[in-house]
């Protein structure tokens, strides 16, 4: 496994940590139906962010295209979390904008 890999798959397990803990937070605020993009969103990211990891540590002839579809939810996810000011939303879109950086380099 080389250092793109290992560095992709650590940015990947952040963000889908973060994701978690955004969902779990966003599910316990007062207005909870002014958060559902944000949780749809969250569920999303984080289920992709696995797989990707999942990938590219089996070293899956699929990993550049999970990559890339990673970083697209990434970015949707980063930009849902960042309209909301919660301290969780806006950690979270952080490490949705890191990993889908990182995540878009590896796609190339």
């Amino acid at each position: 496994m080389n250092t793109t890999y290992e560095e992709c798959i650590k940015a990947c397990l952040e963000c889908m940590e973060a994701c978690n803990t955004c969902y779990d937070a966003c599910l316990k605020e007062e207005d909870v139906k002014m958060m559902v993009s944000c949780i749809r969103l969250d569920r999303e990211c984080a289920d992709i962010c696995a797989l990707a990891a999942k990938a590219m540590q089996s070293n899956s002839p699929f990993a550049h295209q999970i990559c890339q579809l990673c970083a697209d939810i990434c970015e949707a996810c980063g930009n849902e979390c960042k309209k909301h000011d919660h301290d969780h939303c806006q950690k979270c879109a952080e490490s949705c904008f890191r990993c889908a950086e990182i995540c878009r380099n590896m796609a190339v």
